[in-house]
């Protein structure tokens, strides 16, 4: 069971001089997951980049794995068959979340075969035709909490982006295609959090139990009643067809709640934050909102919460960069460090919605591409344009220094995002309509 991120006081001795660039060597064992790292993990990947490509870390619960840090390492790395996401390969050291079985058996975990036989029973949910479907309820879920978000700040002058419109969102959506109740779907987004983040000993544990337990509940209670959702669909898979187990069922519930609410969610903050930090390319965005697909494409790169892909175990012994890791060992592909890899983006620590070349990892690469990479940047869009349509005068609420990070070395997001509005823009604004959003 993993433990909460290091905080400065737990740091070791050795970790005070680990960011110096001087050689480095397989031997050496590095410890860069300090209180420097969650404020701004990305001056700490520049001088993990120098000491070289491939780097033996310490992780905050104490145990080892290497960390891939350039891109064209991390690229590489995706499609290596000898890489395996399936945590029987492991021999040592750091595994991720300590998860039950029944939680285990989702996509994340499992290499070629069942991997591909899994993705083909839940990718109809999320095909072009079925993305573009959702369009309407995303357009007008934007909406009612822009306006929810315009009453805070008329309200109270300030308002939590996060927690007014960032979290919510996408809710709405997972909500449409698993048949979850908005008030569920709070509660599950409040449990992955912790997960990534625990706030006290034993938190995690208690979220995933939360987790389990709910999601065993709402696989019942749609098979007692399906419906024409997605759920429905997998569990006639499972019980009518015999292609999915019990586990893998539950699985990939956990996973589609979790994949379609946490990302997007750090992503809509996240990304809003980057643009009220760069004004110059906000206004270009305002002048021309056909920018916006790029936008999203620099932001993915430039502001994704995901520090890692998943961890991978070798099969057998590999060389990576010139450095021989073991069999069962584990790798960490650092796609936070790849994206701002100055040989392989010009300016890397520039976000600029102009960029000519906007490709990136942040929604995989290869086999473990994302499946709902459509729906996530549909979401995305309509959100940050509905935010800068909606509130022409919005700006940062703290002072940039004060802003609140999640502890944690797996994902850099928003705790939370306050904002203002000058007096005159605070109401609503004209033309602004209040819709009734169901999570049904």
């Amino acid at each position: 069971m993993t433990r909460p991120a290091a905080q400065p006081s737990e740091r070791s001795p050795q970790s005070q001089h680990a960011n110096r660039p001087t050689p480095n060597d397989a031997t050496d064992v590095h410890h860069p997951f300090d209180a420097e790292f969650f404020r701004d993990p990305h001056p700490v990947y520049a001088r993990l980049r120098k000491l070289g490509p491939v780097l033996k870390v310490a992780l905050p619960d104490g145990s080892r794995a290497w960390l891939v840090t350039r891109e064209e390492h991390v690229r590489a790395a995706f499609t290596d068959p000898r890489l395996s996401v399936n945590k029987a390969r492991s021999r040592n050291g750091y595994q991720g979340f300590s998860l039950p079985p029944a939680l285990d058996a989702n996509l994340l975990n499992i290499d070629p075969d069942d991997h591909l036989r899994l993705r083909r029973l839940v990718s109809k949910g999320f095909t072009p035709r079925h993305v573009e479907r959702l369009r309407g309820r995303v357009v007008a879920a934007a909406a009612h909490y822009a306006d929810r978000l315009a009453d805070r700040l008329a309200e109270y002058g300030a308002a939590d982006l996060v927690a007014e419109f960032a979290n919510p969102l996408p809710l709405v959506v997972i909500g449409h295609l698993l048949d979850v109740p908005e008030a569920d779907g709070r509660a599950f987004s409040g449990w992955v959090g912790a997960m990534f983040a625990p706030s006290h000993p034993g938190h995690t544990a208690e979220a995933i139990g939360h987790i389990h337990r709910y999601l065993l509940g709402l696989i019942g209670a749609r098979r007692a009643a399906p419906g024409d959702d997605l759920l429905s669909s997998l569990i006639a898979a499972r019980d009518a067809d015999d292609r999915l187990n019990e586990d893998e069922l539950v699985s990939l519930a956990f996973l589609l709640l979790m994949a379609g609410t946490e990302n997007v969610q750090h992503l809509i903050s996240g990304g809003l934050l980057a643009l009220l930090r760069h004004p110059e390319q906000l206004a270009a965005l305002r002048r021309r909102p056909e920018l916006m697909p790029n936008a999203v494409e620099e932001l993915l790169r430039y502001a994704h919460p995901n520090q890692m892909a998943v961890r991978r175990f070798p099969t057998e012994a590999v060389e990576i960069a010139g450095t021989r890791i073991p069999p069962g060992d584990t790798v960490l592909l650092s796609l936070a460090s790849a994206h701002r890899d100055p040989a392989r983006y010009s300016e890397p620590d520039r976000f600029d919605i102009h960029r000519a070349d906007p490709s990136h990892l942040a929604l995989g690469y290869g086999l473990h591409y994302c499946l709902g990479a459509a729906l996530a940047r549909m979401e995305i869009s309509t959100a940050l344009g509905t935010l800068l349509d909606r509130f022409p005068d919005l700006q940062l609420a703290v002072a940039d220094g004060e802003l609140e990070w999640r502890q944690s070395f797996r994902s850099h997001a928003l705790r939370r995002l306050p904002v203002s509005v000058s007096a005159s823009a605070s109401g609503s604004g004209p033309g602004s309509v209040s819709v009734s959003v169901s999570m049904g």
